[in-house]
């Protein structure tokens, strides 16, 4: 138990120490928020021991450091008297108010040699922070709003970036929702997407109404959205093309197939004979007897019904406004209509085990052409949304 606990005690002190070095580390690198948070970390527990007297010192350490660093900071913000710095300025003072709330609720900390607590000067920044936040307000405002007389969606959604930042940290500030809302709108794309048949063939209505309802393919996001059915109020930068190219459908097949398959199983026991025929016998005189085998054997007959549909379309992309053509993908699905079921003649069992489930199936209708294209249309429709997914319209 003594030797448990001896280990018990070198294992902390190592690891505390690592811990130490860490934070010393932190310090010479000029992380000392970093050094902080691990300072802070380590004194949660048993603050007042003998052991965590090296976090107290360099938890001091940092404190005064990152402190002097960031009020120096500060100053050189201040007289700069750039507006673009509100923001800089803002974090700055969030920062020091932040450092000294992580550290308040460990006070009093102890430094056990000197007999005295460790030293940390708080101060109070509301004010500063007030007028910091006025100050980023104003600017986030009306940086946002000139923004939005522009006329790039890049910088509309710029725009409601800055706006949505000013609502978080002061709600409610003038109309900035509303700004919001027109920012959002005005930085969305909007993309009308239709479809094309080029074939000979007829596309069924289910089919393309499921291509173009785009709702169920769940890639309308922040800053695009899709429509199949054009709007009169709404300009589009894009639209997305389904060009249907070639539906090809094979005949209906029936493919048949005889084959024989036979099976040993055992049928029960039979003496076991020489070579002359007569019985052999074990040391004690007794007739050996073996496993006696017959033969099962079956004539199967096996049909394979099978139909296949092949669509190859192409995605355009495509600039509304100048209907230049901006990508282009193709794309082919096929689906395959089987279905496999035999009879037999013969000795039941004579095939193996994984087969029997061919002898309870039978014929059945074969689907209809429309069918057919309509099967094959959903794996086309999952992979034109994987194609949409990956090929933004925007970067």
């Amino acid at each position: 138990m003594k030797k448990i606990t001896l280990l018990f005690s070198i294992f902390f002190l190592i690891f505390s120490s690592c811990g130490v070095k860490t934070t010393q580390a932190l310090i010479s690198d000029g992380n000392y928020d970093g050094a902080i948070d691990r300072a802070v970390e380590s004194l949660r527990n048993n603050k007042d021991s003998k052991g965590k007297q090296d976090y107290v010192y360099l938890l001091e350490e940092a404190f005064a450091k990152a402190k002097e660093r960031d009020l120096r900071n500060l100053e050189l913000l201040v007289k700069e008297g750039n507006p673009a710095n509100a923001e800089r300025i803002y974090n700055t003072y969030l920062q020091l108010n932040n450092r000294q709330e992580k550290i308040r609720p460990l006070l009093p900390l102890p430094l056990l040699k000197q007999g005295k607590n460790a030293y940390f000067p708080f101060d109070s920044y509301s004010n500063e922070l007030v007028s910091a936040k006025n100050a980023l307000s104003k600017y986030l405002y009306e940086n946002a709003s000139a923004l939005l007389k522009s006329k790039n969606k890049l910088d509309f959604r710029k725009a409601y970036d800055d706006f949505a930042y000013l609502e978080s940290i002061n709600p409610g500030y003038k109309n900035v929702k509303k700004l919001m809302d027109d920012a959002q709108y005005k930085g969305t794309d909007f993309v009308n997407v239709y479809a094309q048949n080029e074939t000979n063939m007829v596309i069924p209505k289910q089919l393309q109404d499921d291509f173009l309802d785009f709702k169920t393919y769940g890639l309308n996001d922040k800053w695009t959205v899709y429509h199949s059915a054009k709007q009169k109020s709404i300009i589009y930068d894009y639209s997305l093309a389904i060009n249907f190219r070639a539906i090809n459908i094979s005949p209906e097949q029936i493919k048949e197939k005889e084959f024989i398959r036979e099976k040993q199983v055992k049928d029960g026991v039979k003496t076991l004979l020489d070579s002359r025929g007569k019985p052999v016998k074990d040391s004690l005189g007794k007739e050996i007897k073996v496993d006696k085998f017959r033969t099962l054997r079956a004539k199967i007959y096996e049909f394979r019904q099978f139909k296949s549909c092949q669509i190859t379309a192409k995605v355009d992309y495509l600039d509304s406004r100048t209907n230049q053509l901006l990508q282009s993908f193709p794309v082919t699905s096929e689906y395959v209509f089987e279905n496999v079921y035999s009879t037999y003649k013969g000795d039941r069992g004579a095939w193996e085990d994984n087969y029997t489930d061919y002898f309870n199936r039978r014929a059945v209708p074969f689907p209809n052409n429309e069918q057919m294209v309509y099967d094959t249309g959903e794996d086309l429709k999952a992979k034109l949304k994987d194609i949409i997914v990956r090929n933004k319209f925007r970067g």
